[in-house]
């Protein structure tokens, strides 16, 4: 289990269940390690800034993760953690690996998932 301050997905059908509901989401993909814990600490960081996006976590190594964002084409060629995958009327709308900034977040956030 991820040790964050984020709400986590531990399942296929509450990640189904979060992706077709439509909402904007930001769902970090990882592990508890040097790559990873900046990021979910950036997410965590900007909630009250975006209140109309959820932030999320998923453990990297959980069947979860296997069935859902690793089988995702917009993340087949990743090789860092963690998986930051932007979803938007249930449309993954950007993804990154590796660590990000608060600003590199920040404007994905701004050009993907404003208002």
């Amino acid at each position: 289990m991820l040790i964050t301050k984020l709400e986590h997905i531990e399942s296929t059908k509450k990640y189904q269940e979060l992706v077709e509901s439509g909402r904007k989401l930001a769902v970090v993909c990882g592990r508890m390690g040097p790559m990873c814990i900046p990021v979910y600490d950036v997410m965590d960081s900007l909630k009250a800034k975006y209140p109309d996006v959820t932030f999320l976590d998923m453990e990297f190594d959980a069947p979860v993760a296997a069935e859902t964002i690793r089988r995702l084409p917009e993340t087949r060629s990743f090789s860092g953690l963690p998986f930051t995958v932007y979803y938007r009327d249930g449309k993954v709308v950007a993804a990154t690996s590796s660590i990000q900034t608060k600003q590199q977040v920040k404007e994905i956030l701004d050009a993907k998932l404003k208002a």
